[in-house]
């Protein structure tokens, strides 16, 4: 190697040393053009606006009033029943294995609401079954009252809430005008409330079922002032027997009026 190809050799090495990676092309490029290219903050695009609109979300007040005219509509239980089936506004419904509406004697005066399906109701389909309708069936026989003749049954809601849990007062405004309507459509001559939710809800009360229950009071159905007794809830009972005795009177003091009444 002569003394050229050093001093070149030596010249690459430097510039290898000094950060150099790339070669000098044959055209001069403009690099403080380029620079100022990169350099410039990408232009933002706008949104491509969505195709599908989110359709507003529905009040509890638009459903229930959904609901109302639905109910308005029919004049017969089982349209009333129809009806209900067919209503698809309540986010309860989703989650309910089926849809229960009445059980019991419609041809009789007596008629016992309670709050909601538990999950034996709900696999069933049918108001107090289980241990709770077992327990129903021997309260009302020790006043010699029996469900297939003598009362008929239903619920404040239709589908059982998920989990046994209390529903919401949004589910219950829904429900509401249902209830209602089977009240005007059965016709009774006695209401029998069970539990603090049928009974605070249907009689406008803050009261809890320890307060309700004990005495007598009307419901204004129409213009005619039906006699209503709150009562525990079997399922309460189940959980707390010593409430058993305070039932015990209330029954007692249902079958007096039963008499009363002539029913």
């Amino acid at each position: 190697m002569n003394i050229e190809d050093k001093d070149i050799a030596s010249l690459l090495h430097w510039y290898m040393e000094s950060g150099v990676d790339e070669s000098i092309g044959d055209e001069a490029l403009d690099w403080f053009a380029i620079s100022q290219t990169a350099t410039q903050k990408p232009t933002k695009q706008k949104p491509v606006a969505s195709a599908q609109k989110t359709s507003p979300r529905v009040s509890t007040d638009q459903i229930a009033e959904e609901a109302e005219k639905l109910a308005a509509s029919c004049n017969s239980l089982d349209a009333l029943n129809d009806a209900i089936n067919r209503f698809d506004s309540c986010r309860l419904k989703k989650t309910a294995t089926h849809t229960v509406f009445s059980d019991g004697n419609s041809d009789s005066n007596i008629m016992l609401i309670g709050e909601a399906p538990g999950v034996d109701e709900d696999r069933q389909g049918k108001p107090f079954v289980g241990e709770n309708g077992s327990l129903l069936d021997r309260m009302f026989k020790a006043i010699d009252l029996n469900r297939k003749k003598d009362f008929y049954l239903t619920n404040i809601l239709p589908w059982r809430p998920p989990g046994n849990r209390k529903p919401t007062p949004e589910e219950i405004a829904i429900c509401m005008p249902f209830i209602k309507r089977h009240m005007e459509l059965f016709e009774p001559k006695l209401i029998i409330l069970l539990g603090g939710i049928s009974a605070s809800n249907l009689l406008k009360s803050s009261l809890g079922i320890t307060r309700l229950r004990g005495k007598w009071t009307e419901f204004d159905l129409n213009g005619n002032k039906i006699p209503v007794r709150p009562l525990f809830h079997p399922a309460y009972l189940l959980r707390q027997p010593k409430a058993k005795g305070d039932t015990w009177k209330d029954l007692l003091e249902i079958k007096v009026k039963i008499e009363e009444l002539s029913l």
